[in-house]
């Protein structure tokens, strides 16, 4: 069995994206002119700081500097956060998102618009929005019947007065298209 270089970028790259407290999320290399961009996604449940994501830029670049898994010829590093664009995949993407618009293209065919109420190991638990003042309603939707999905960003909800606003992340930062948080270095 042939290991691919995104393989050997994963196994070097993990221990350090989990010492710092987060989730590896993607590695892709893709060529950039006469270099190659190296581009590293990595999440967690409580967000990411460009802080510890500008550390583990340097760490990485570190680590890659002493092996030979990128080869001699030149390369852009490039480590971020998910942006509110990256479909959701797994189970853990929606249960980031909870609380969060999400437009989800179904696999039967068909779109929904819905905030996501509630994630389990099956499926999800939507509140979808009520049409020409009617109330919403409560709909449950298993994973299976979820061909893609994206947040929605919404840049005037308006939280219940009995509710925390869910837009807020942890660092603060109420403008969802903030959270991708990024930091790049060349080689």
């Amino acid at each position: 069995m042939s290991t691919t270089q995104t393989d050997r970028l994963r196994e070097m790259l993990e221990p350090l994206t989990s010492a710092a407290g987060l989730e590896l999320e993607e590695v892709a290399v893709t060529p950039a002119g006469k270099r190659r961009m190296l581009r590293v996604v990595v999440d967690s449940d409580e967000g990411v700081q460009l802080d510890v994501v500008a550390e583990l830029s340097r760490e990485f670049s570190a680590a890659l500097d002493t092996s030979d898994v990128m080869g001699g010829a030149p390369y852009v590093l490039e480590v971020s956060s998910p942006g509110t664009d990256r479909p959701l995949t797994e189970p853990r993407h929606f249960v980031r998102n909870t609380g969060r618009l999400i437009k989800v293209q179904l696999a039967e065919g068909g779109e929904l618009v819905a905030r996501i109420t509630g994630v389990d190991d099956e499926g999800l638990d939507l509140e979808v929005p009520g049409v020409k003042g009617r109330k919403p309603t409560a709909r449950r939707l298993a994973f299976a019947e979820i061909a893609k999905a994206r947040v929605e960003v919404e840049f005037n909800r308006k939280a219940p007065a009995d509710t925390p606003d869910l837009d807020d992340d942890a660092d603060g930062d109420t403008d969802p298209a903030a959270d991708n948080a990024e930091s790049t270095e060349e080689a």
